[in-house]
């Protein structure tokens, strides 16, 4: 299993997209097997060489919840649970299930592209392995247990199962039927294209890299020099002064008693590291985490202080 420490200031959060996810394609499946049947469910869902071309065009998105069997259900559920809640809680569940959406597109367009007559396209390993290499992108140093026993980081894993599928992409080339390694290959190229193209991936990163410019009205420009502050530095300063002086003031005189019960669950440090942070990048760089533990040391220090 994967490590579950998380950041400092990560809350963990119900993984609400993963929960959808998971329990999409485990009715899907039970419908397939105790009403519709495989071939039935596989036909109607599936994606098929002229599908596009017969306007059946929904099939390139359903074969995602689409399984050929118990096996390969709980298989991809598994990874998804063991991947997906991270990286969720990281970007939100609405960029989450997109980003999901997106890689497993980028299945099915390698298989469509590669594997011409390569019978019916079900199940939704690219779209997981997609979520996989986000997980190694941002967490490469995490440790899970390859077959159950061999410990290995995630980004050398990731970077295992991806030459895998490249080499049995193309031993498999052509053949009808069998694992679609090309659809695996698709979905971690999604991924990558996802995760290194400009502009996407995090709403705050894009926010975070535009600086809020002054209105200095219909005067001409002229340089700053370089001691000068703007206003919404002073702003941030004197916010981030008067916290520390409030903290400060608290913790010199509030009982000890009372003052470790207050802060029993989360450390002054934590407190200092968030000041710290909006004083060197401004209140827009801090994460709903760190927002969540600023609103709470707020609520302790009015009531301490009341």
């Amino acid at each position: 299993m994967a490590s579950t420490m998380y950041d400092e200031f990560e809350i963990p959060r119900a993984p609400v997209a993963v929960y959808w996810l998971i329990g999409l394609c485990v009715s899907v499946f039970f419908v397939q097997t105790t009403l519709v049947g495989d071939v039935n469910m596989q036909n109607a869902l599936g994606y098929t060489t002229g599908d596009i071309a017969a306007h059946s065009v929904w099939t390139i998105v359903t074969y995602m919840f689409v399984h050929g069997g118990l096996m390969h259900l709980a298989l991809n559920m598994w990874t998804l649970w063991l991947f997906g809640p991270r990286v969720e809680r990281a970007w939100g569940a609405s960029t989450f299930t997109w980003f999901y959406l997106w890689c497993g597109l980028g299945g099915w367009a390698f298989h469509a592209m590669i594997q011409k007559d390569g019978g019916t396209l079900i199940g939704a390993s690219a779209a997981i392995l997609g979520v996989a290499v986000a997980y190694a992108s941002r967490w490469p140093n995490e440790e899970v247990f390859f077959f159950g026993v061999v410990p290995m980081k995630v980004k050398w894993l990731v970077a295992l199962m991806a030459l895998m599928n490249i080499v049995m992409a193309i031993i498999d080339h052509g053949s009808v039927g069998g694992t679609a390694y090309a659809a695996h290959l698709g979905g971690i190229v999604a991924a990558l294209v996802y995760l290194h193209a400009p502009n996407t991936g995090s709403l705050d990163r894009f926010r975070r890299g535009i600086a809020p410019a002054p209105d200095y009205g219909d005067e001409s420009p002229r340089p700053v020099p370089k001691s000068s502050v703007r206003p919404r530095e002073r702003e941030v300063d004197e916010i981030v002064a008067q916290s520390k002086a409030v903290v400060s003031r608290t913790r010199s005189t509030v009982a000890p008693r009372a003052l470790t019960a207050a802060v029993a669950d989360k450390p002054s440090t934590a407190l200092d590291a968030v000041l710290d942070k909006i004083a060197s990048s401004g209140m827009e760089s801090l994460t709903v985490a760190e927002r969540m533990l600023l609103d709470e040391w707020s609520r302790r220090l009015r009531d301490l202080q009341g």
